[in-house]
């Protein structure tokens, strides 16, 4: 199981360490931050993008396609006044070669991304004092 240990090395940066890596974040200015990071929603927006991107990429090596030129991109929607996210939009960018046999195919490989499935069922959060 993975284990996630969060530190606060300054200002209002935030640092997780798991697996023997370091993820720094921060607050943008506007924000009483310093900006010399991604805020901790930029990773969460862009762990969606990469787990995605990860299938996808992976959809090409298996099968000995070209991959230049595969891209992902998000668009997010939210609520006007609660600012609740409510809408993540992927865009899949395919190679200009890509074969049209397989597009409904890597919709169906990068829709099994187990951040979307967590998402889509999200699981319980408890917080407990230590």
């Amino acid at each position: 199981m993975a284990k996630v240990e969060v530190s606060f090395p300054g200002g209002v940066q935030v640092a997780a360490r798991i697996g023997g890596h370091e993820i720094l974040t921060d607050q943008p200015e506007e924000d009483g931050g310093g900006g010399g990071a991604p805020s901790p929603y930029d990773l969460f927006l862009s762990s969606v993008a990469t787990c995605a991107g990860y299938y996808a990429l992976r959809f090409c090596q298996q099968r000995q396609l070209n991959s230049a030129g595969l891209s992902i991109a998000l668009d997010i929607e939210r609520h006007p006044d609660t600012r609740r996210l409510e809408t993540i939009s992927m865009i899949l960018t395919l190679p200009k070669d890509f074969p049209e046999k397989y597009q409904q195919a890597i919709l169906r490989s990068v829709s099994q991304c187990s951040v979307k499935k967590a998402l889509s069922d999200p699981p319980e959060i408890e917080l407990t004092l230590g």
